[in-house]
């Protein structure tokens, strides 16, 4: 049994498949499916059932998946508290976040640390902030710069250590001739009466809105759902429906109606408690902060 094969096993076991996984780990599918054939042979038993393109684990290989992820972050771990040791910032840091915090918020960040940080290789992944978090809880990146999850939830994501780096106030957002801009006063009624357009179910975004028009009380009439917030601010624009937006969002092209919504989303870097970060993790979420502290930005305090 080596960590190749290992690792293979695992990559497959998360992908459910074998050509994913090959992508994933930047190898050909034979050379996949060689290494698993290798980690069956000295088990001495079958892991993956195969039938058609579909690919499941077989009993042994649940029974083998959970020590396996904790063997390659072992040794994540130890190669990267002996590299530490040198004090040098250097080496590959994978960081994953989501598209409007990698457009909104990183770009001078990313500026600093480049500069600053010359040795080190930026493997950036572009991902939901939901999908970003579920890599960081598997081992797959080190950190995630992302939407942090609401507090009212109790979802896996909650067990990441968070740091809170931005304030991002949502605000009630139309068009200019939406029939909302004629009311002196707006209700979750008077918005219920209203096609909405928001984020997907499932996102923290979609959680902190729900949570905060009590919509299990007051249905919205959601007609469309995109986890892109780009996509929202266009459609709202051109009179679709209303919205709620990050205030950064924000332009000409749309009625922001400000006072109506109290939450706001906190958007910050997770990581993994019980892995040890590089120094180049460690030098990042120092840029972050130094970073925003220099630029007198809204960081929570």
């Amino acid at each position: 049994m080596n960590i190749s094969d290992l690792k293979a096993f695992v990559s497959v076991a998360e992908q459910h498949s074998f050509s994913q996984a090959a992508e994933r780990l930047h190898l050909t599918q034979p050379a996949i499916s060689k290494r698993v054939a290798a980690l069956e042979y000295s088990l001495d038993a079958r892991l993956f059932d195969r039938i058609g393109r579909s690919v499941q684990l077989t009993t042994a290989g649940n029974a083998l998946l959970g020590h396996a992820q904790k063997i390659l972050m072992e040794v994540e771990d130890s190669r990267r508290a002996i590299h530490n040791l040198s004090g040098e910032v250097s080496g590959k840091l994978s960081i994953g976040t989501s598209h409007h915090i990698g457009l909104h918020r990183l770009p001078v960040v990313l500026k600093t640390f480049s500069q600053q940080y010359s040795e080190v290789q930026l493997d950036l992944h572009f991902l939901d902030s939901e999908a970003a978090c579920n890599e960081v809880e598997h081992g797959d990146l080190e950190l995630a710069v992302v939407t942090l999850p609401p507090d009212n939830l109790s979802d896996g994501e909650r067990s990441l250590t968070m740091i809170p780096i931005w304030q991002d106030p949502l605000v009630l957002v139309t068009a200019h001739d939406h029939p909302l801009c004629s009311l002196k006063r707006i209700t979750v009624q008077q918005l219920a009466n209203h096609a909405a357009i928001l984020p997907s179910h499932g996102t923290f975004t979609r959680a902190l809105i729900d949570h905060h028009f009590n919509s299990h009380r007051h249905p919205l009439d959601v007609r469309l759902e995109t986890n892109y917030l780009e996509t929202i601010k266009m459609l709202v624009s051109i009179g679709q429906g209303w919205s709620v937006l990050p205030e950064t969002l924000i332009d000409e092209s749309l009625r922001a109606h400000h006072g109506y919504i109290s939450a706001q989303r906190l958007l910050g870097i997770t990581h993994h408690p019980r892995r040890t970060l590089s120094n180049a993790a460690h030098a990042f979420i120092t840029t972050c902060e130094t970073q925003l502290e220099g630029n007198n930005s809204p960081a929570i305090t």
